[in-house]
């Protein structure tokens, strides 16, 4: 019978016993590539349970608020598959491409790979590109039974030549800091700090907030882009008498 595992999957062999040492000073693994090497050790070692789908994962309106205080610095949290659950005003302005598709939750890695207009936006756009997929190939060995996480890596892999190219690297490095460099089609070029933080009381999300250093043309940047989003909330305020207090809360 012919195979079904999926073209993009990680082959995996049986595990044998557990040694008295352990390989990592030989190998020089670092904390994610040890991390990927035990989920699949564990993947391997137990039954292959059947894929299922996750429920959405909810943010807590706690996280939310602190998103919402952090007001000069673009944030947002996203989860495993790289979908944006919650932002704050900046952070909506700042991935304001990204949110022109009407979808929800906003899919990261789908921009990155399939939407063309991320070439522009992202001048630099190999580095997050292979950032993401070493992302989504560190989460598949984490939760290899998720459907809509290989369902999402089945597609960029099947329309992405890029996404296949850097799948076939093995990167599992964890992306938990470094610089974003953005062109915005309001405010020009941005480069950007950013700190990805695990959220401890909500496993499987991460809050990414960015900054730029003061005195630089990104952090004025970042003022204008402020100044920006407080425009477009003018412009969507409603006329037709509905109170703010009644309209849709910032995504989340």
């Amino acid at each position: 019978m012919p195979s079904t595992t999926p073209a993009w999957s990680a082959a995996t062999s049986p595990v044998p016993p557990k040694p008295s040492w352990t390989p990592w000073p030989a190998l020089q693994l670092d904390e994610s590539e040890r991390s990927h090497l035990l989920d699949l050790a564990r993947t391997a070692s137990t039954t292959r349970r059947p894929e299922r789908r996750r429920a959405a994962q909810p943010v807590r309106p706690a996280l939310q608020q602190l998103l919402d205080a952090m007001t000069e610095a673009p944030a947002f949290v996203r989860n495993g598959r790289l979908d944006i659950l919650a932002t704050n005003r900046l952070g909506e302005a700042l991935y304001w491409p990204l949110f022109q598709d009407p979808a929800r939750p906003a899919y990261l890695a789908r921009f990155q790979f399939l939407n063309p207009g991320a070439v522009e936006f992202m001048p630099e756009v190999d580095y997050p590109r292979a950032a993401s997929a070493a992302l989504l190939r560190t989460e598949a060995g984490q939760d290899p039974c998720n459907r809509d996480l290989s369902d999402l890596i089945g597609e960029l892999f099947t329309r992405s030549e890029d996404f296949r190219r850097l799948w076939g690297a093995h990167d599992m490095r964890l992306h938990r800091t470094g610089i974003k460099r953005l062109r915005h089609p309001a405010v020009g070029d941005l480069t950007l700090a950013f700190e990805g933080l695990p959220t401890p009381n909500a496993p499987g999300l991460t809050l990414t907030a960015m900054s730029a250093a003061p005195g630089t043309a990104s952090h004025d940047g970042l003022r204008l882009l402020a100044s920006w989003a407080a425009t477009l909330d003018q412009i969507e305020q409603p006329s037709n008498g509905v109170s703010s207090d009644e309209q849709p809360q910032r995504r989340s």
